[in-house]
């Protein structure tokens, strides 16, 4: 059966255009282009509004009152998911704040089992951590961190039908290690770092694609040590995730940050709480309590814990906050992440052969409708 979705602004890899249609096959994009030139099917009146590849978010730790560490389980993930689905994700990878091996292990066979069974936006996983520096543990439990063996490595990258994104600081580790883990397909990125610009830079030559956080819990560029900041604005492929929720960066950093690297080379993150998608005005997590007030989550010490963002307010404030066009701001949520997993031929772009993953959105950023393998989603 088609759906036709007709009357919409749609973001394609050309811009934001009126009067075109979408149509859906099954759980592809068949045709884009005029309503009248376009196969017949179903039709669904988009209202003005605008239509933009599905969100895809590579740092969930947990939503819909679900963390993931404390539910290893496919039901956890899929109600993680139907949170953010809310606000526009259509993709996500469930991520694991540091915590102990069998819980990584429990972790990753979840995934495994949630992909299997087909629960909707489930791409992998994202471990962050417990390969982290204790100088920059952030609202990691220090306890839990160990440094990166051999022995690990198979351990960390079996998972099968998704992919598998590694945050860990280059310094508790080698070079070689971090090849082994990609030439193993994992993903690598650099997160809750005290690095120096050379060890930044090795990891970067020995295959890490990316960088957790940017600026949050990682060595800033100064005059004589450009630390892992430095290396990040200076490197022009890398993908630097950014949380842009006025907590975590000062949005003028971030506009500097904007104007040293190709603006596809950023990708929009989360780096979600339970609390997104629910009425909670706390969570737990390994045993402190995280208070959440006025769009910010802190321990009692006044640590973040990660966010209350969701992805349509992220790329609203990408918009309002950093001055970043529409197009350039969904593709920072969209296209970007979809190029760093390596599913540019399948999600991020709103064009003929393209999974139907989509996301509606009203004049304020709200999320009116999502559809993800061309199904609508509640």
């Amino acid at each position: 059966m088609k759906q036709k979705l007709i009357n919409g602004r749609v973001l394609t890899p050309a811009g934001l255009q009126d009067g075109l249609a979408v149509v859906i096959e099954n759980d592809r994009i068949i045709a884009v282009g005029p309503a009248d030139e376009t196969p017949v099917g179903d039709a669904i009146d988009l209202q003005g509004r605008t239509l933009t590849p599905g969100f895809i978010d590579t740092q969930v730790n947990g939503g819909g009152g679900v963390l993931f560490n404390d539910d290893t389980s496919v039901e956890g993930i899929a109600a993680i998911g139907a949170a953010h689905r809310r606000f526009g994700t259509t993709g996500f990878l469930p991520t694991l704040i540091s915590d102990d091996l069998d819980v990584i292990d429990r972790a990753i066979d979840a995934v495994e089992a949630a992909i299997a069974a087909g629960v909707p936006g489930v791409l992998g996983i994202h471990i962050e951590g417990p390969f982290l520096n204790v100088r920059r543990k952030g609202i990691h439990d220090a306890s839990k961190f160990r440094v990166l063996e051999d022995d690990f490595i198979e351990r960390l990258t079996r998972l099968k039908g998704g992919r598998t994104l590694i945050t860990l600081a280059p310094e508790t580790t080698t070079p070689e290690r971090i090849r082994r883990l990609t030439e193993k397909g994992a993903l690598v990125a650099a997160g809750h770092t005290d690095a120096d610009y050379a060890t930044a830079r090795a990891a970067f030559d020995a295959g890490a694609t990316g960088v957790t956080h940017l600026f949050n819990a990682m060595s800033q560029l100064q005059n004589r040590a450009p630390g892992v900041v430095g290396a990040v604005l200076e490197n022009q492929t890398a993908y630097a995730g950014i949380i842009v929720d006025g907590f975590h960066v000062d949005p003028a950093t971030l506009k500097i940050a904007l104007r040293c690297r190709p603006h596809d080379r950023f990708m929009l993150v989360t780096d979600a709480m339970p609390s997104v998608g629910a009425d909670a005005d706390h969570f737990f997590l390994h045993g402190r309590r995280i208070t959440v007030k006025d769009g910010v989550c802190r321990d009692d010490a006044g640590v973040l814990a990660g966010s209350d963002l969701d992805m349509a307010a992220a790329v609203k404030n990408t918009v309002e906050r950093l001055g970043v066009d529409l197009s350039t701001a969904v593709s920072m949520a969209s296209a970007a992440p979809a190029a760093f997993l390596g599913m540019t031929d399948q999600r991020g772009a709103i064009a003929p052969g393209y999974l139907a993953d989509l996301t509606l959105l009203n004049d304020d950023f709200t999320t009116a409708q999502t559809w993800i393998s061309g199904i609508a989603a509640d």
